[in-house]
């Protein structure tokens, strides 16, 4: 039985500021009857959205998330946000190399590396995530796709500091409106090889710490298989959670298995 039970979402380009606090407003209430020490409940949205989200994201205990974060302190880097910025909208966590990010506007793992060491220079939990692509699972490459993304994203991070590191395992070919969701056996296997090379980073004791995510299609009718799969310690869902009142029914689904209400 796990401690704690990690359930997120990420709006991406979705919802306006009014939306976003509406939405927050509502998932808090319906999810208030499950102990927070137990359930780490969590939102991403836009940026513009973030300083509104707080006051409402803290009154409903939800974890505050931003979708990106600029390496730098501060410099001349139009249309990137800082550290220090999002500090001052009381985000605790920031999502890192989401396969948009990668694939869309040409991320690599050293530039994760670089924001996952800068988000936790600044006391935030990066949310790394990382995924093969199609092409790389039919080369059947995708076990070292994910140590490469793994070793690379979070070089120069201590076994101290992995207590304030999240995995989320996002396959690029699940995610979005075409997405194919994985298997859950396969989807364990994957987790199963993120676990091993944590443990490879930092030690048994540092690596097992580390929640491990699933991400991609997951909705009401595979969350519950997928959360109890080994290695699975949580769900990065999308656009099944941007519904509050559905959202809620599957986190609610996922607290009856887990034995957390």
């Amino acid at each position: 039985m796990q401690k704690k039970l990690y359930i997120g979402t990420n709006t991406k380009m979705y919802k306006t500021i009014r939306q976003i606090v509406a939405f927050l407003d509502e998932l808090g209430s319906l999810t208030r009857d499950i102990d927070r020490n137990l359930l780490e409940l969590f939102v991403i949205p836009s940026y513009t959205a973030l300083d509104a989200a707080a006051r409402t994201a803290q009154a409903q205990a939800i974890t505050l998330g931003a979708q990106n974060m600029s390496w730098e302190d501060e410099g001349q880097f139009t249309g990137e946000v800082s550290p220090l910025m999002l500090e001052e909208t009381g985000v605790r966590l920031v999502c890192i190399g989401h396969s948009e990010r990668r694939h869309i506007f040409g991320e690599d793992d050293e530039v994760e590396n670089k924001k996952v060491l800068a988000a936790l220079r600044h006391h935030f939990t990066p949310l790394l995530c990382v995924g093969e692509t199609a092409s790389q699972k039919e080369l059947g490459i995708q076990n070292e796709v994910l140590r490469s993304q793994l070793k690379v994203g979070l070089w120069d991070t201590s076994p101290e500091q992995a207590r304030h590191i999240w995995i989320a395992y996002e396959p690029v070919w699940a995610i979005g409106v075409g997405g194919t969701p994985a298997g859950v056996m396969y989807a364990s296997r994957m987790h199963t090889v993120i676990r091993q090379t944590l443990r490879e980073i930092y030690g048994g004791e540092a690596g097992d710490r580390i929640p491990i995510l699933y991400g991609g299609s997951v909705n009401n009718m595979n969350a519950r298989e997928l959360i109890q799969a080994p290695d699975i310690d949580g769900l990065f869902i999308g656009r099944s959670a941007w519904d509050a009142d559905n959202f809620s029914r599957i986190i609610h689904d996922l607290a009856d298995i887990c034995l957390i209400k």
